[in-house]
Formats: C-alpha cells, sequence, structure tokens
C-alpha cells in the first residue's frame, strides 16, 4: 500500500529531500542518486515503514498538475496541450486544473492540491503575474514538499523555475516591423495594467520612444481590443499592437465597423500566434511565443526538481518570432 501523504511527509522532512522523491523510491522509479535512496530507505526504516517491493506499486504514478488560467484562450489550450504531450513522453501523469468561469478557482484548486499526493505543479500565466495578488498559496505548497515551475508568471518571493517569454522583444520587433513600413503613430492595445505582461509591453513600448499617451490598457478580448482601437484611431494612430490576438481580432473588426480596410488603413500586430490566425482575414502579423520551448524546458525544470537537483529560481527569457502576414502594410 502507498504511505499516506502525512506518512510522505514525515519521511521527506526525515530524509532531508521532497515528498515526491520519497513517492519515487517508494515505487522504485529511476532518476534518483543512489545516495538519496538510501536516505530516504534509512528514513523509512526509522520510521518503522517496513518497505518491500511490490510490482504492484507500477502501477501507482506520481500525479503532475497544471494550472491554466482557462480553456478558452487558444493560447492557454497550446500551452496545456503541448505540456500533456511532453509529459506523456517523459512517463508522467497529468491532470489539469483550469480555472475558467463558473469553475473552481486558482485559489480553490492550490488549497485542494495541498491535501492529496501531487508530485509537482507547472502554473501558466497564473497569479503571481498578477501585481495585486499575494503568492501565500503558492508558499505554502511549495513548503509542502511540491515543487513549482511558472510559466510567464515571475515573483522573487516564491521558490520555483520561471519561464518567460520576453515582452520587450516581442515589442521592439512589432515597432520595428511598423516603423519599416512607414508607421509612427503607433499605438499599444494591452489588458489590465495589474497584470505583470501588460506592465512589461508598456515599458519596452515607451522605452522605443512612443509616448504613453498611445497607450489604451482595457481586458485581454476581442471586446477590449475593439474599445482599445476605437481611442486610439480617434487619435489619428495608423497602426497598433496589441496585447493578444483576441485584441488584434477587435481591432481589425472596429476598423471595419468605421468603413475602413486592414491594413490599407490600419495595420494591425497581434501577440501568441493562436491556431487558426493564418486563416483569418486578413492573415494575422503576429508575435509568435515559443510554446513547444517553453514547455520542455519548464517540464524538465519540473522533473529535476521531482529528482531532488537544486533548480536556478531566476527567470529564463525566451525570444519571441514576429510572423508578418497580410495585417500590416505601409502608412498610406
Amino acid at each position: 500500500m502507498i504511505p499516506t501523504r502525512l506518512k510522505l511527509a514525515d519521511i521527506a522532512e526525515l530524509a532531508g529531500v521532497s515528498t515526491a522523491t520519497v513517492s519515487r523510491v517508494f515505487n522504485d522509479k529511476p532518476g534518483v542518486a543512489e545516495a538519496t535512496r538510501a536516505s530516504v530507505m534509512a528514513a523509512m526504516e526509522s520510521l518503522g515503514h517496513n518497505h518491500t517491493h511490490d510490482p504492484g506499486a507500477h502501477d501507482h504514478e506520481a500525479r503532475i498538475a497544471v494550472m491554466v488560467p482557462e480553456l478558452g484562450n487558444p493560447t492557454f489550450a497550446a500551452f496545456a496541450n503541448e505540456l500533456a504531450l511532453q509529459l506523456a513522453a517523459a512517463g508522467q501523469h497529468m491532470f489539469l486544473c483550469s480555472s475558467g468561469p463558473g469553475g473552481m478557482t486558482e485559489e480553490q484548486y492550490l488549497d485542494t492540491l495541498l491535501g492529496i499526493d501531487v508530485a509537482g505543479l507547472i502554473s501558466v500565466s497564473g497569479s503571481l503575474a498578477d501585481s495585486l495578488a499575494a503568492p501565500d498559496q503558492y508558499q505554502r505548497l511549495i513548503a509542502a514538499g511540491v515543487p513549482a515551475v511558472f510559466i510567464n508568471a515571475h515573483d522573487p518571493r516564491v521558490t520555483g523555475a520561471f519561464f518567460s517569454c520576453s515582452d520587450a522583444e516581442a515589442i521592439s520587433s512589432s515597432v520595428a516591423h511598423l516603423r519599416s513600413l512607414g508607421h509612427t503613430r503607433i499605438g499599444l492595445s494591452v489588458g489590465q495594467q495589474r497584470y505583470q505582461p501588460t506592465q512589461r509591453k508598456i515599458r519596452a513600448f515607451v522605452a522605443q520612444g512612443l509616448p504613453s499617451e498611445s497607450v489604451v490598457s482595457t481586458i485581454f478580448s476581442v471586446e477590449g481590443g475593439q474599445a482599445a482601437a476605437s481611442r486610439l484611431l480617434d487619435t489619428g494612430h495608423t497602426a497598433i499592437v496589441c496585447g493578444s490576438d483576441m485584441m488584434a481580432l477587435g481591432a481589425i473588426r472596429e476598423a471595419r465597423t468605421r468603413g475602413l480596410e486592414v491594413p490599407r488603413d490600419l495595420s494591425v500586430v497581434g501577440y501568441d500566434d493562436s491556431s487558426l490566425m493564418a486563416f483569418t482575414d486578413p492573415a494575422l502579423t503576429t508575435v509568435r511565443q515559443p510554446v513547444s520551448a517553453m514547455c520542455k524546458a519548464a517540464v524538465d525544470a519540473l522533473l529535476a526538481s521531482i529528482e531532488g537537483q537544486h533548480i536556478d529560481s531566476t527567470e529564463m527569457l525566451f525570444h519571441p518570432d514576429l510572423v508578418i502576414r497580410q495585417s500590416t502594410g505601409p502608412v498610406t
């Protein structure tokens, strides 16, 4: 029989390792250093647990939790799908925690994870990216012996590995592209300023020598993009860089309601390169996040942490790619 979580925690504390490492030793999984394995076995014996090899124990795999804000956003769905593929390839079982509208919140999921035998957590664009949210629940989970890895969210108060797409590079490449087409009245359409990616994009935009008055902050949705585009068009902007592909589609919709054509009258750049963006009308010029590379780095870091290796908590930034399609053109 597999020990309870309390038993795992007792053994882990005595051996000086994570509960996930104890689980791997108990189930005779590879990837644990012999010295670490010996320490765990000694801790088991000292606590009165007589571990014998049980072939049936191999049917039990420690589970990896993957947290995403929602699956209705194609970008989050892409991260969830890629993480599922890579975890499966590594022989790990994943269960998905999607905190979309009407379902469990991120906080409720984290509370639930504290009470079950979970080996590790990968959080995508979670509450650590929200400047108004406290990291307490993540800190409690990590303190309980569950290693965590974060994608597109960084908080130095939390112990974990961090992997993000470079918002600064995304903005600089987008602005450079529009300037090469002759645009000088360039606007930025982004979500709420409480979020880290928004803050980083705004700083990068202003660093390009563009005025803060050309920044409009709404929400990361089609409707938010349309509202932002309305304000930017009213002030004479001929090009808009958007914080998401959904916002870019909203900008295009606003242009069309005014009888304008994209890209003849307005150039639009998105962010994410969500599925189907190559098939919109016009096909969307957008910044592509390196989803596969980011997920591989996250999975590798989590598995290494589960095996007891020290992981550097310095945020690693990945280079995005500007994908030029038909929604951008020369200024007229």
